[in-house]
């Protein structure tokens, strides 16, 4: 399995929820050579109001890609899922803490699977419910919109939710921010602490989007 790249840089990962799926491997391939990591959002139609596609779908593109495979499990019992999406190719695992009653077992049997865990909580949910287990994670996702569906807008109060956690977190661990992320948010997000973007539509949904990615990065004062 890959792993995370270190901290220290900022990584912008393209969502594939916005990708064109008739031709999806196309659509990687061209921001193949400007990321590290693909962003792979997972949707049930139970925890959020939508379905997206399960591991076939990450089995099938794994062989086309060697980005580090992020996917971002929208759904109820993620535990019970976790394997079929770590032998599908997925480098790492992130789930939400409001899908659980042990979010601390749930971190324990996606690491006994041999990948990177991420926690992620919704736009409403307090930073300080992470406290119990932030320290056993690599990555915090903060909900920048609602889960589950694209194309939404940045919630502005996320800037200082950001800030917050960023205070919770070790130098090791990422913080990675997902909903409305585009050259105009990403600026903000930074400074707050933020050192993983998530975009989508910004990215897949222009007609370069190795050209989109690279202003996000830019727009950020980065460059990956």
């Amino acid at each position: 399995m890959k792993k995370l790249p270190p901290t220290g840089t900022v990584e912008v990962a393209p969502s594939i929820l916005s990708a064109d799926f008739s031709s999806l491997s196309e659509h990687i391939s061209q921001i193949e050579s400007c990321v590290n990591i693909l962003h792979i959002d997972v949707m049930d139609g139970h925890f959020v109001p939508n379905i997206s596609f399960g591991p076939v779908v990450i089995k099938k593109i794994r062989p086309h890609s060697k980005l580090f495979f992020d996917t971002h499990l929208m759904i109820s019992e993620p535990a019970k899922y976790a394997d079929e999406f770590v032998k599908a190719g997925s480098d790492n695992i992130t789930f939400h803490l409001e899908a659980v009653s042990d979010p601390a077992e749930v971190i324990k049997v996606i690491r006994d699977l041999g990948v990177s865990v991420g926690i992620s909580i919704k736009p409403k949910t307090p930073v300080e419910s992470l406290e119990s287990v932030i320290a056993d994670v690599d990555m915090v996702l903060l909900m920048t919109v609602e889960p589950g569906f694209g194309g939404q807008s940045f919630i502005p109060e996320s800037v200082e939710r950001c800030q917050q956690l960023k205070k919770m977190l070790r130098p090791d661990q990422r913080l990675e921010v997902d909903g409305g992320i585009d050259c105009d948010t990403a600026p903000k997000i930074v400074a707050a602490g933020a050192d993983t973007l998530v975009a989508g539509s910004a990215v897949f949904a222009q007609k370069e989007p190795a050209k989109a990615v690279q202003d996000i990065q830019k727009a950020a004062a980065v460059l990956t």
